[in-house]
């Protein structure tokens, strides 16, 4: 078994949260995880242009998970903006930031204001311009690029569900059974978690399925093993600037963030 200091990753109940992230939420939790990047939070007085080289606008505290932290990708392609709307309609929908349903969080990351809403089943992240004030009449921007019509379908998409939780907030979702890329997300930061402090592959083999099944399935070229073997080296890339993919970030450059991923 692994020693005390291994055993902070095995409740699996703490990373069900990571079931409903969305790809930046996901891409947050992997680059949290740097040891570089935690380094780069504690000396962050001496670094202060850090931030762009994980690919943030401003350095984010990793000790936040992603239902906390505020994360501000930079450049962020998906991003979407509001401005005050010129030529208003006259029954134009007005901005009005408390009627806004769900959690609300505001953050200036020293360009704009950044507006990020979250309710049960989903987020929104919204760029407000300056001139923009409670009350008036809005339209939404988005960059253009080849990716515009698929940018303008998810945010349709965000902006429905917002619509239909703008009556009320329930208490409760019952959600369908979780997809099985959100089970791999969820065992390969629990991997990523005992990894980083030192666990075997088969101490995380009993952490993620138990000593049953170790006991069992655990052999030399057996298929639980590769499985492990998958998840470690596939957490690894993530963390070392896979992530970016997850946030829709540019391809990274060769740094302490990239470095070629090692077989575990």
């Amino acid at each position: 078994m692994a020693d005390s200091h291994t055993r902070h990753w095995h409740p699996t109940a703490a990373y069900l949260y990571v079931l409903h992230l969305d790809g930046p939420a996901l891409a947050w939790e992997y680059l949290r995880r740097h040891p570089d990047y935690r380094q780069d939070w504690v000396c962050r007085p001496q670094r202060p242009d850090a931030a762009q080289h994980w690919g943030l606008r401003l350095l984010e505290d990793p000790a936040l998970d992603a239902r906390d932290a505020h994360p501000i990708w930079f450049p962020d392609a998906q991003g979407v903006h509001l401005y005050p709307d010129a030529d208003p309609m006259p029954e134009a929908t007005l901005f009005t930031l408390w009627r806004i349903p769900g959690d609300k969080s505001l953050m200036h990351d020293g360009v704009r204001l950044v507006l990020r809403v979250r309710w049960p089943g989903g987020c929104l992240r919204l760029a407000l311009a300056p001139g923009l004030a409670d009350g008036m009449a809005y339209v939404y921007a988005m960059r253009a690029g080849a990716d515009l019509l698929a940018h303008a379908q998810a945010l349709t998409l965000e902006m429905s569900k917002l619509a239909l939780a703008s009556n009320a907030i329930p208490i409760a979702v019952v959600r369908p059974r979780p997809a099985l890329s959100a089970l791999q997300e969820l065992h390969t930061l629990q991997a990523l978690d005992a990894t980083l402090a030192g666990a075997s592959l088969r101490d995380i083999a009993e952490g993620l399925f138990g000593p049953k099944t170790v006991v069992r399935d655990w052999h030399a070229d057996g298929a639980l093993r590769a499985r492990m073997r998958r998840l470690v080296r596939r957490g690894d890339t993530l963390m070392r600037g896979g992530y970016r993919r997850l946030a829709q970030l540019p391809a990274p450059v060769q740094g302490r963030s990239s470095p070629p991923a090692k077989r575990p």
